[in-house]
């Protein structure tokens, strides 16, 4: 095994899958594949109730408690939602696959740079991403990308082209019929799955995939683009307080949120069978932020950096599903360095 000191203060990945923005639109179900229109963002004024937690001193007195409700909670938010006449949401994007990920973009240690390309190299040989690949083509045709659309959707009907070269494969997936909760190997997946395991494992320099989503959800329904983040906190009432994305008049989805969705593949982390939540983004410290919680810790030696600190020196990981996520965090991409520690 190499030794320890055979570190990089400077090591970074660029990240193999690369989703454009979604784009969504409104249709009908029968006329989905012939006509839509783009989903423009609408702006309410609204009139809301005080309903966040009160202070002692206010919450005991009911005078003081009527006098505190009776505040009008003015709100100017964006809003979206299908036509009076539309009951199915349209979103698509493409997405491109690259290989190389056995080559950091930035290396200052050519001694590291060399025994991670081995590791690298063998896990290719051996694994060939397929297991990866796999979980990428399930979360494509289950419509993971759809976020809170998907909830409540009757039908959802997602629809895979390659748009490279001219073979002009294409896929149809009944969404709603395939699980978010588990992996089950799909063969119905199993042609999608290969075509990007070619990608990532360079036997193709890339794949582009054009994917186009339809969900059922209902007539005139809401629908839910990406909020942006408000940076300015100001109490101002003529700010919105909901600012939702949009490209160029069309309500959209960040391509860093369907990036996401595409690597929820993680059932490896620790206590995943007694936890129950399912799979998670592959991130180094297994962080989910809607629950405060990281599910990899240094600490239980299953982080990203621990493991791959080990792998890319040349040592045997435990078993191959700690290989699976050490090089879905480089699929993944980012800077790794060790400069500072």
């Amino acid at each position: 095994m190499a030794k320890k000191e055979n570190t990089a203060s400077v090591l970074a990945f660029e990240k193999k899958l690369v989703p454009s923005d979604g784009f969504m639109y409104g249709t009908t179900w029968d006329e989905r594949l012939e006509k839509v229109t783009p989903l423009k963002l609408q702006e309410k004024s609204v009139r809301g109730t005080i309903s966040n937690r009160l202070k002692k001193a206010i919450k005991d007195d009911p005078l003081k408690l009527d006098a505190e409700v009776e505040k009008p909670n003015l709100q100017r938010v964006d809003s979206c939602g299908l036509a009076m006449e539309q009951d199915t949401l349209k979103l698509s994007f493409t997405l491109k696959i690259l290989s190389g990920v056995q080559h950091p973009s930035a290396c200052n240690n050519q001694a590291f740079n060399e025994s991670y390309t081995r590791a690298a190299e063998q896990y290719i040989q051996e694994e060939k991403f397929t297991e990866l690949a796999h979980r990428y083509a399930e979360n494509i045709a289950n419509g993971r990308f759809l976020w809170r659309n998907r909830v409540g959707a009757e039908k959802i009907d997602v629809r895979v082209k390659v748009l490279t070269g001219d073979s002009g494969q294409e896929w149809v997936f009944d969404a709603a019929e395939m699980s978010i909760r588990e992996f089950s190997g799909a063969a119905a997946t199993g042609q999608l799955a290969a075509e990007i395991a070619k990608a990532l494992s360079g036997e193709m320099d890339f794949l582009l995939l054009g994917v186009e989503a339809f969900a059922l959800i209902g007539m005139a329904q809401d629908v839910y683009p990406s909020e942006e983040l408000v940076l300015d906190k100001g109490n101002s009432k003529s700010k919105k307080s909901k600012i939702l994305y949009d490209i160029d008049g069309v309500a959209g989805i960040h391509s860093q949120k369907i990036g996401n969705a595409l690597r929820t593949i993680d059932t490896w982390y620790p206590d995943y069978e007694e936890i129950k939540i399912g799979p998670i983004a592959v991130e180094p410290y297994g962080a989910v932020t809607n629950l405060g919680k990281a599910y990899r810790t240094p600490k239980a030696k299953a982080d990203f950096y621990t493991l791959f600190d080990r792998f890319a020196r040349g040592e045997k990981l435990e078993d191959k599903n700690e290989e699976h996520y050490v090089m879905a965090v480089l699929v993944r991409g980012g800077v790794f360095g060790e400069g500072g520690n």
